[in-house]
């Protein structure tokens, strides 16, 4: 994909709205050569900032942010649910996360690598309160508007 603007800028932008859901852009892959991966972490406001550290070195990950939590707890239960025998099991009304990449060329020749994440509801009448609710930060809402 060919695209103009800046690479380095890392302001929020809409939410792809899908069917029952949104495509998110969380981060941005930057490669020169031979060395380790740069990443930008883009400034919205529904996720946590994906990078998670561990004993083991960095690992990226998915998670709502604290409000965006609670609002969904009120309304479908905890994401994860013991089953009669007691073992953890995911919430089956939770949404679905999960990584896409986009390659993006800009105009000034720069290549990167865009980390979306996928967020895919249930059913549609949860997506849509969801949708309601969130409407500001789907559409960009920055994090200083945010605050």
């Amino acid at each position: 994909m060919s695209c103009s603007g800046d690479a380095t800028a890392i302001n929020a932008v809409p939410a792809q709205l899908q069917p029952r859901g949104f495509r998110l852009l969380v981060m941005r892959e930057f490669r020169s050569g031979d060395t380790p991966p740069a990443f930008a972490y883009i400034a919205q406001t529904m996720l946590r900032r994906p990078e998670r550290g561990s004993r083991h070195g960095v690992s990226f990950s998915h998670a709502f942010r604290p409000d965006i939590m609670d609002w969904l707890i009120a309304r479908l239960g905890r994401p994860s649910q013991r089953d009669p025998a007691g073992v953890p099991r995911h919430n089956p009304r939770w949404p679905q996360l999960a990584w896409h990449a986009e390659p993006r060329t800009w105009a000034d020749g720069a290549k990167t690598v865009e980390w979306f994440a996928d967020v895919e509801f249930t059913d549609d009448a949860t997506w849509h309160t969801f949708a309601n609710e969130w409407k500001a930060r789907l559409e960009g809402e920055s994090e200083a508007q945010s605050a």
